[in-house]
C-alpha cells in the first residue's frame, strides 16, 4: 500500500519524517520533548523548519474525520489546535503495516493540565483552570459541537492575564451538530465531573495537589461554572418597555464576558409592557476582536480586556476626547507604550511569556512597587525591574523549550538527564 500523505499547503518538509518507523520507536534526533498530557495514543512532538508539530498515532477513519472536526472548528473560531496533515498507508520495511498519524501544529506558550501541576497549584489557580475549561465547553456548545470525552487531559491551557485560556485538543470522540440539545450538553457535564475529579484523584496520588483541594467536590465547579455562564447569554431577560437602560446593560455584560451579540430576539408580552431579550447569535472574542482591529495585536480575550484598559488610561493621560480618532490613539499606544515596554525583555529571554502575559505582568509588578514604595512608579521603571527580577526567574513557555529538556518518557513527554534540568515550579503560580 502506497504511503498517502494529506497536508496543507507549506507543510511539504513533512514528508521527509521517518514515517516507515512506528512512532514510539523514532530517534531521539527527530524529536522534541515537551510536556504533554495523558493520551491512549502514541503522540511525539517534532520540529520542521523552525515549527513544532504534535503526531498521534491511530486508524485512518478516525484521523480523517477528527482532521475535519478540527478544521471546522477553527474555521468557527473556536479555540483549538490547527490540524496540519494526515498519513496513511505506512508500512515498516518488513512489510508491517503501520497506523496512520494525524499532525497538527503545537501550540506555543501552551501547557498540558500536569505540567501546571507539577508543583502545589494553589486553590484559586485550579479553579481558575477549571473555569478555562468550562468556558471552552460553553464555546463548543455554543457551535453545536458535542464534545463526548471532556478532560483536562484533552485540553491545553495558556495564561490570558492571570487567568487561562483552554484550547481542545483532542476531537476524535466529537461530534458536531446544527444544534446541540440539552441532553447532549448534560453529558458532557456529567463526563467532564468524572474526568476531572479522576484527573484531580491522580495529581492528589502524586503528592501535587494542595491538600485543601477535594478532588470530587472541585470537579463540580467545572459544571457550576459552566451553568452560570450557560444561563447569561442564552436565558431570555425581561425588561420594561423603553428601557433602554436595561437592554444596554444586557448587552454590556455579555460583552464584560467576552461575547458579542450579533443579532436579539424580541418579543413583546404583558399588553407590550414588556420586551423579551433573548442572544440570537452570540460571537466569542468582544476585547480580542477591537484589540485586534485597533492596533493589529491578536492576543487572548483577559489580556485583550487589560491592555484596552490601558490603552484607554493612555488616551486619558493624552488629554484626548473620547470622540477623537480611536485608530490614531490606539497607533501612538503601540509605539509609545506596547513596544516599547516588551522590546526591554532581552533576546534570551522571549520564550519566557508571549508579550501580552508579559505586559500585563509588567502591569501588575508597577502596582506592588507602587504599593510597596508608596509612590507612582513609572512604567518603564517597573519593566525593567520586572524583567531582572521576576522574568529571569520564569521557565520558557515557548514550543523550543523542548531543547533544553531531556529524552521523552511514556507518561509524562519530559525526561530529564543528569544535565539538563527545568525548573516547572513556577509554571502554577
Amino acid at each position: 500500500m502506497p504511503l498517502r500523505v494529506t497536508a496543507a499547503a507549506g507543510q511539504h518538509d513533512l514528508l521527509f519524517l521517518p514515517w516507515d518507523v512506528a512512532l514510539e520507536e523514532w530517534p531521539e534526533s527527530s524529536l522534541v520533548a515537551l510536556p504533554r498530557g495523558i493520551s491512549r495514543h502514541t503522540v511525539r512532538f517534532v520540529r520542521m523548519s523552525g515549527v513544532v508539530y504534535a503526531v498521534k498515532e491511530t486508524v485512518e477513519p478516525i484521523a480523517r474525520r477528527e482532521y475535519d472536526l478540527l478544521f471546522e472548528l477553527g474555521r468557527r473560531d473556536v479555540p483549538c489546535v490547527e490540524p496540519v496533515g494526515i498519513v496513511a498507508g505506512r508500512t515498516a520495511p518488513d512489510g508491517e503495516e503501520l497506523p496512520a498519524a494525524i499532525i497538527t501544529r503545537h501550540l506555543q506558550f501552551s501547557l498540558p493540565y500536569r505540567a501546571l501541576f507539577s508543583s502545589t497549584l494553589r486553590p484559586d489557580t485550579t479553579k481558575r483552570l477549571l473555569d478555562a475549561l468550562a468556558v471552552l465547553m460553553v464555546r463548543l456548545h455554543l457551535v453545536g459541537f458535542m464534545w463526548g470525552d471532556c478532560s483536562l487531559s484533552n485540553t491545553l491551557f495558556r495564561r490570558d492575564a492571570g487567568a487561562f485560556a483552554a484550547y481542545l485538543v483532542d476531537a476524535e470522540t466529537g461530534e458536531l451538530h446544527e444544534r446541540i440539545s440539552d441532553g447532549q450538553r448534560q453529558y458532557d457535564l456529567a463526563t467532564a465531573e468524572v474526568n476531572v475529579g479522576g484527573e484531580l484523584l491522580d495529581v492528589e496520588a502524586s503528592g501535587r495537589l494542595h491538600p485543601s483541594i477535594d478532588p470530587i467536590a472541585t470537579s463540580a465547579q467545572v459544571r457550576a461554572s459552566y451553568e452560570q455562564l450557560w444561563h447569561e447569554i442564552t436565558t431570555p431577560v425581561s425588561i420594561g418597555r423603553g428601557d433602554r437602560h436595561g437592554l444596554e446593560a444586557r448587552v454590556r455584560r455579555l460583552n464584560d464576558l467576552g461575547f458579542d451579540v450579533a443579532e436579539l430576539s424580541v418579543e413583546t408580552t404583558d399588553g407590550d409592557t414588556q420586551i423579551t431579550v433573548t442572544p440570537k447569535v452570540v460571537d466569542v472574542g468582544h476585547h480580542s476582536r477591537r484589540l485586534l482591529r485597533l492596533t493589529g495585536l491578536d492576543v487572548e480575550e483577559n489580556q485583550a480586556r487589560r491592555l484596552l484598559n490601558d490603552l484607554d488610561a493612555f488616551r486619558a493621560w493624552l488629554g484626548v476626547e473620547e470622540s477623537a480618532d480611536e485608530e490614531l490613539v490606539a497607533h501612538r499606544w503601540v509605539a509609545e507604550v506596547f513596544e516599547p515596554i516588551t522590546g526591554t525583555v532581552p533576546p534570551d529571554l522571549r520564550g519566557k511569556l508571549e508579550p501580552a502575559e508579559m505586559f500585563h505582568e509588567v502591569l501588575e509588578h508597577r502596582w506592588f512597587m507602587g504599593e510597596r514604595l508608596a509612590r507612582d512608579v513609572e512604567l518603564d521603571d517597573a519593566a525593567r525591574d520586572y524583567v531582572a527580577t521576576v522574568l529571569t526567574t520564569k521557565p520558557d513557555e515557548r514550543a523550543v523549550l523542548g531543547r533544553r529538556l531531556g529524552r521523552p518518557s511514556d507518561t509524562t513527554g519530559i525526561r530529564f538527564d543528569d544535565t539538563q534540568e527545568l525548573d516547572l515550579s513556577e509554571l502554577g503560580d
